[in-house]
């Protein structure tokens, strides 16, 4: 393998890590921000509903 093909690789796998790293990073704040959202709805529950449940048709 000559000097440039290997060059030519190591920039794309650089690229292809990069580009992994940064999805991975929006995924994460996408779970971050959803666990967050669902502490906030937990947080505001309300006991009194949901506690009969009519299942007569």
């Amino acid at each position: 393998m000559d000097i440039a093909a290997l060059s030519m690789s190591l920039s794309q796998n650089s690229l292809q890590l990069s580009a992994s790293l940064r999805v991975m990073a929006i995924a994460k704040d996408q779970a971050a921000e959803q666990g967050q959202n669902l502490v906030q709805m937990l947080s505001s529950v309300q006991p009194h509903l949901g506690r009969n449940v009519d299942i007569r048709a």
